[in-house]
C-alpha cells in the first residue's frame, strides 16, 4: 500500500532533507506543488486534501494557519515547528518516551516532532525523573552545542561566507524556545537553565546535562543512574547507553551524522558523585528529519 505524502514547506533545510529520506521509498508518493505556488493556499489545500499525511517544515504562525487550512480535511499532519508541541490534543513526537507514547502516536491525527536540543535533554532526563533518581525539581543546567544547520538559511548564509564565528553562545536570556517541551516531557516542575551554542560544522549535536549527585537527594549515584537509562532503552531502536566504563574517549557532536541514532552516555566521577550526562545526535537526524520520518512510519504502519 502506497502511502501519500505532502512535505508543507519542502524547500527547507528540514523539508528537503524529509524528501531526502523518502523519495526512493516504494511505499511513498510525494505529493508536490509547484514552487511558485509554495504560498498559494488554493494549491496548497489541494496538495493537502491529496495527502494521507502532511509533514509542516514551516515557521510557527505558517504552521498554525497550514493546520487551520486543512482542518476540514481528513489529513494526518505532522508538524516540525515549535508550534503544538506541549499542546495536550496533539501526540509529541518521540516514541521513545514509552510504549503508550509509541502508540498515541501510532493512532494520532495530530503529531508534534520535538526539537533537537530538546530529544537530547528529555531522553536523558526522562527515564530518572520518573524513577524517582533525580527529582521534579531539581537545578538542572542544560549545555548544548548544534552543528549551524540548526538555525536555518540565514546562519547557514553566515558560515558559507565565512562571516560567522567559529563558536557561539546564544539565548542566554533563558527564553529558548525548546524550553516548554523540555519542562513538559521530561517530569520537571521548574524550569532548567539553558545554554545552546553553535559550533563551526553543519550538522551533530552534543546535549550535556551536569549533575552533582549528592545533592539531589535520592541516594542515586552513578551506577544506578546508567543503569536506569540503559534499562528505559534496552528494547534496542534509536537510543542507546554507551558502557559506564568508557569515562575518557572524546565525545564528538558528529559522530551520529546521517542517522536517526542518539546516543547516551554517562561520565564523570563516581566515588564524589560528580556526573555528566551527555546525548549526541544528528540535529538534522534525530533532531528533525529523521525523527518526522520516524514518526510517519509509525502512523501508517511501515
Amino acid at each position: 500500500m502506497t502511502t501519500k505524502v505532502f512535505i508543507d514547506g519542502e524547500a527547507g533545510t528540514t523539508g528537503l532533507q524529509i524528501r531526502d529520506r523518502l523519495i526512493s521509498r516504494a511505499d511513498i508518493q510525494l505529493v508536490q506543488i509547484d514552487h511558485a505556488l509554495r504560498k498559494d493556499d488554493a494549491a496548497r489545500k489541494e496538495a493537502f486534501a491529496a495527502a494521507d499525511v502532511a509533514i509542516l517544515c514551516l515557521p510557527d504562525d505558517a504552521a498554525r494557519a497550514a493546520v487551520a487550512l486543512s482542518a476540514d480535511l481528513d489529513t494526518r499532519i505532522i508538524d516540525a515547528s515549535t508550534a503544538h508541541r506541549v499542546n495536550p490534543d496533539w501526540a509529541f513526537g518521540l516514541p521513545e518516551l514509552s510504549a503508550a507514547q509509541a502508540d498515541r502516536i501510532k493512532t494520532a491525527r495530530y503529531v508534534a516532532n520535538p526539537g533537537c536540543y530538546s530529544t537530547g535533554a528529555i531522553a536523558l532526563l526522562a527515564p530518572l525523573v520518573s524513577a524517582g533518581l533525580v527529582p521534579a525539581d531539581a537545578p538542572i543546567t542544560i549545555n548544548a552545542v548544534s552543528g549551524y544547520t540548526g538555525g536555518g538559511k540565514a546562519l547557514i548564509a553566515e558560515y558559507d561566507e565565512g562571516t560567522a564565528p567559529a563558536h557561539f553562545v546564544y539565548a542566554t536570556g533563558q527564553k529558548h524556545k525548546h524550553l516548554p517541551e523540555i519542562v513538559e516531557y521530561a517530569g520537571l516542575t521548574g524550569t532548567p537553565i539553558f545554554v545552546p551554542a553553535v559550533g563551526n560544522f553543519a550538522q551533530g549535536m552534543a546535549v550535556q546535562i551536569p549533575l552533582h549527585l549528592k545533592a539531589l537527594g535520592t541516594g542515586a549515584t552513578m551506577e544506578s543512574i546508567h543503569d536506569a537509562l540503559a534499562a528505559h532503552y534496552s528494547a534496542g531502536g534509536n537510543i542507546s547507553v554507551t558502557p559506564i566504563e568508557d569515562q575518557d574517549s572524546r565525545i564528538d557532536p558528529t559522530a551520529l551524522n546521517d542517522t536517526n541514532r542518539l546516543e547516551i552516555s554517562v561520565r564523570g566521577d563516581a566515588e564524589t558523585g560528580r556526573v555528566v550526562l551527555i546525548a549526541v545526535l544528528d540535529n538534522l537526524g534525530k533532531g528533525a528529519s529523521g525523527a518526522a520520518v520516524q514518526n510517519l512510519d509509525l502512523m501508517i504502519g511501515a
